[in-house]
């Protein structure tokens, strides 16, 4: 099975489709971290991120293991653990560059569906990101489109961060600027077609774990009876 959540920063994607994965005994998968990986990589290697094909071949050439255990994640460039760097603002702020850049798109894809793929024999996957339902699994049973309102969707990015790490104009760029950005070259402000809309906004994390866990159920039971 093949559970895809889309939606906007901050929207809790991460921390809903991890808690998806472990409740179902599924495998996750962040499709954020590995465009943030890259960014690290690019950042490391000093090239100028506004170059699209020296980005590009960047991303081809980077050596990327990323977890896909729910309950213990990890991301490792080129040898290098970088799980808690890729979080660091300063790749926040540049991470649009890379996301926009088709190339990259084009190469982290391939990539992604490989993951998915090698997960299917362990009872499927959830998968998160910006266009999973609309571009990377196309053929996911279940699709949902995950959304809340910018002042909650600010609240808990902040609240995800480590205190005094961040100034409130670089959670402003992170939520605002960040989602204008993506926005060129993914659409995911507007559920794709089967998708579920879910607002988060007034939900707890479990209550959204409840509802998509529960919809997974039901999907997986149409999908026996079918």
């Amino acid at each position: 099975m093949i559970i895809a959540v889309d939606g906007p920063s901050g929207s809790g994607k991460s921390s809903t489709a991890r808690g998806v994965a472990s409740r179902l005994g599924l495998r996750f998968l962040d499709t954020g971290a590995t465009y943030r990986a890259v960014t690290w990589s690019a950042m490391e290697h000093g090239l100028d991120l506004d170059d699209p094909a020296a980005v590009a071949e960047r991303a081809r050439e980077l050596r990327l293991e990323i977890s896909t255990d729910p309950t213990r994640q990890f991301v490792i460039a080129d040898g290098t653990d970088v799980t808690t760097a890729i979080r660091e603002p300063r790749i926040s702020e540049s991470v649009s560059k890379i996301a926009t850049n088709l190339d990259v798109r084009k190469e982290l894809i391939r990539r992604q569906r490989a993951v998915i793929d090698a997960a299917q024999p362990s009872g499927g996957i959830v998968v998160e990101g910006r266009d999973i339902a609309t571009v990377v699994a196309t053929d996911a049973e279940l699709k949902v489109l995950l959304t809340a309102d910018q002042d909650a969707r600010m609240a808990r990015r902040g609240a995800e961060l480590a205190a005094g790490s961040v100034t409130a104009e670089q959670l402003r760029d992170q939520i605002v600027r960040r989602d204008a950005d993506d926005a060129t070259v993914s659409e995911f402000q507007v559920a794709s077609d089967g998708a579920v809309t879910i607002d988060s906004t007034h939900l707890s994390l479990e209550e959204v774990i409840d509802v998509i866990s529960r919809l997974a159920k039901e999907a997986e039971a149409a999908r026996r009876e079918s």
